[in-house]
């Protein structure tokens, strides 16, 4: 042990490209702790190495050159399922395949960069690894800023175990957010390089947060009273022959008859409770709103439902723009009852970054919609869309004006393969309805179409590349939750805090080491 311990501390001590391996490597370890690996245990390994290597940096721009290594590593790895979306484009861009994912990381790892470089600059102990960590989170919370946001797999999501477990510790996100769980996450994994105290400060906050935890799962309990049955339709449709287009009658055919099973399911077990049927992102093969034959075909096949709602594009004639739009129909003849666009857009895929000297996305792109809303339909309590990517945007799902009963999202994962980003996607939904307190159903293409109560428990699932219907009750929502009311300013306030007094605890022990100095 001793042996191996040297060797590890070794790794930390290294310069020049052995150093920028050492933390390519760490940051790839790290990686596993995410969904659906949740190894948690490689956190403290890699974080530990990384405060390490920063401490035995010779300046600042050396950690900040080891900060961004590590992101390389981290995103790279984290994010290697990216490259399965290009390869269904693999005739026109096979020679991004291999960069997809580093191609991300290089975006990224600048704001892991700062935090590593600007820690260096606090003496060394214990203070300077609580200000890493609270630079650590807020350059991590400072990822909805670059292009149009990509807040994907915050540290604070690798608790999301599935089961109780999970259900466990993902509870105090209802109060700090999963901003606030990385900030905790980040404190815990450097654990072993605190002296005693701090270690058992660090296995206090570990129980009082399993404890709390505990406590707010056990004494929430789901009622049925006020929202609908929903039926998730999951078409399990290729993107191949999406993209094709030459299928597209049979795939409407799949959602008819997949919709007719699944709302007379659904009829059957309401016990008076309105029925809401809905499809993934973009299923209908065409342009809804411009398909007047279309509209009732398909509240006549969801006989018996209040509503349903539909994945759809849409061009607007006014402006000769394209959205990504989810849309509600009322029977009995699929009149459009409410109509949201998509707020957010996934970079590189639907919008094309001003700066690329190549056209990666198809067309022109398309425009966001103006922001998240709140639907009221007739006899239906008040739903929250949103649409795929959106989900993952901490604090951002939720009108504040107008407080939902429910979410549904739809999106449509097969871009990614039967990879870790589907599974890291739903996870992203779980943690949204422990901020918010809104249960949450999510219709997926090819899966994972799922349904979870206001404290992220899972209710009902239908896997990954399964074709079929889930029918469930959707519980009512829970109070309002700190965090849904005060939203990502708790987080950013206690990194804030965690920081300023690391950075004075650093300051202080330098002043007395320095005051302890012998005179001559």
């Amino acid at each position: 042990m001793t042996v191996l311990l040297r060797k590890y501390v070794a790794l930390a001590r290294l310069h020049g490209w052995r150093a920028d391996l050492a933390m390519v490597m760490a940051g790839g370890l790290y990686a596993l702790g995410f969904p659906p690996v949740h190894a948690v245990v490689v956190l403290p390994v890699a974080f530990c190495l990384l405060a390490l290597a920063i401490d035995h940096a010779t300046g600042w721009r050396e950690a900040a050159r080891r900060g961004f290594m590590f992101a390389m590593g981290l995103y790279s790895a984290g994010l290697y399922w990216l490259m399965y979306a290009i390869l269904l484009r693999a005739d026109d861009f096979w020679w991004l395949v291999p960069l997809a994912s580093p191609g991300c990381a290089l975006i990224l790892a600048p704001l892991s960069a700062l935090s590593a470089g600007v820690s260096r600059l606090v003496p060394r102990g214990t203070g300077r690894l609580a200000v890493l960590a609270a630079l650590w989170t807020l350059t991590d919370m400072a990822r909805v800023y670059v292009f149009s946001g990509f807040p994907w797999n915050p540290p604070g999501s690798v608790w999301e175990f599935p089961g109780l477990a999970g259900d466990v510790m993902i509870q105090p996100a209802a109060w700090i957010g999963v901003d606030g769980l990385t900030l905790l996450t980040c404190l815990l994994s450097l654990a072993p390089l605190y002296g005693r105290v701090g270690r058992l400060a660090c296995l206090g906050v570990a129980v009082l947060w399993i404890a709390g935890g505990t406590l707010r799962l056990s004494s929430l309990h789901d009622t049925y009273d006020h929202n609908p049955e929903v039926v998730l339709v999951q078409g399990n449709v290729p993107e191949t022959e999406k993209i094709a287009g030459n299928a597209d009658v049979a795939i409407f055919r799949r959602y008819l008859g997949l919709t007719r099973q699944g709302v007379t399911q659904a009829v059957a077990q309401a016990q008076g409770r309105p029925v809401v049927f809905a499809w993934p992102e973009s299923a209908f093969p065409g342009l809804l709103m411009e398909d007047d034959i279309a509209r009732p075909m398909i509240t006549q096949a969801g006989r018996g439902a209040a509503a349903g709602v539909i994945g759809t594009v849409r061009w607007l004639q006014d402006d000769h723009h394209w959205r990504n739009s989810m849309v509600a129909l009322l029977p009995p003849d699929g009149m459009p009852a409410a109509i949201y666009d998509k707020a957010h857009l996934v970079p590189f895929g639907e919008y094309q970054p001003a700066f690329l000297p190549f056209h990666v996305v198809p067309g022109e792109g398309m425009t966001p919609g103006p922001a998240v809303q709140t639907w009221h339909l007739p006899d239906i309590a008040a739903v929250g869309p949103l649409i795929c990517y959106e989900v993952i945007f901490s604090g951002q799902v939720v009108d504040p004006h107008d407080r939902p009963a429910w979410l549904l999202n739809s999106t449509n994962d097969a871009w990614y393969g039967n990879s870790a980003g589907p599974r890291q996607h739903l996870a992203a939904v779980r943690m949204r309805a422990v901020e918010e307190g809104l249960p949450v159903a999510r219709a997926a293409n090819t899966g994972i179409s799922a349904v979870f109560d206001g404290r992220g428990h899972e209710l009902a699932r239908l896997g990954w590349n399964r074709q079929g219907v889930l029918v469930h009750a959707m519980p009512d929502a829970l109070p309002c939750t700190v965090f849904g009311r005060f939203g990502r300013w708790i987080p950013l306030v206690l990194a804030l805090a965690v920081g300023l007094i690391g950075f004075w605890r650093a300051c202080a022990r330098a002043n007395v080491a320095r005051d302890s100095l012998p005179v001559h």
